[in-house]
């Protein structure tokens, strides 16, 4: 049996139609885009059917314009029992030049489910180099963040 896929990055060009009134590429492209990256990645990694349980931390750094080369890498930076969390980069070039620059980062969290809907485990990532120990602690770091402002936000519930 093969071992589970880590990774993915998804490539393609940005087209007229993903265009916003400024002229950029739409950020909702771009966030389907991650969904799709992160869907792959977890899919990979779980051999199971995902879905999307969290996207955040979503950073616009760079506008992306028509006719250039996307790339969306999907990473796996922690698994729960049931959830993966995904670190995704988004980078654009002219295809010409392919002189590569960051547009846009976040972290997707996903689940997998079985036929029936109900989640199922995962295999356990383990961080083997330095920067993948970094990314986990991080995820951990992350994880605890938003358990605390969803407290927080319970009173706008």
């Amino acid at each position: 049996m093969n071992s589970p896929q880590r990774d993915i990055t998804l490539r393609f060009l940005a087209e007229p139609q993903d265009v916003n009134f400024g002229g950029k590429i739409h950020g909702g492209a771009v966030m389907k885009w991650i969904d799709l990256a992160a869907y792959a990645c977890a899919a990979g990694w779980s051999s199971r059917y995902c879905v999307t349980a969290y996207a955040g931390g979503i950073r616009f750094v760079a506008p992306i314009h028509v006719g250039n080369l996307v790339e969306v890498a999907a990473k796996i930076i922690y698994t729960g029992n049931s959830s993966m969390h995904i670190a995704i980069e988004v980078n654009a070039c002219d295809p010409k030049s392919l002189n590569r620059r960051l547009t846009t980062h976040c972290i997707v969290i996903m689940v997998a489910l079985d036929e029936s809907g109900q989640s199922v485990k995962v295999p356990t990532w383990i961080p083997q180099t330095d920067t993948d120990k970094q990314q986990h602690a991080t995820a951990i770091k992350l994880m605890e963040m938003r358990e605390k402002i969803s407290e927080e936000m319970k009173i706008y519930i």
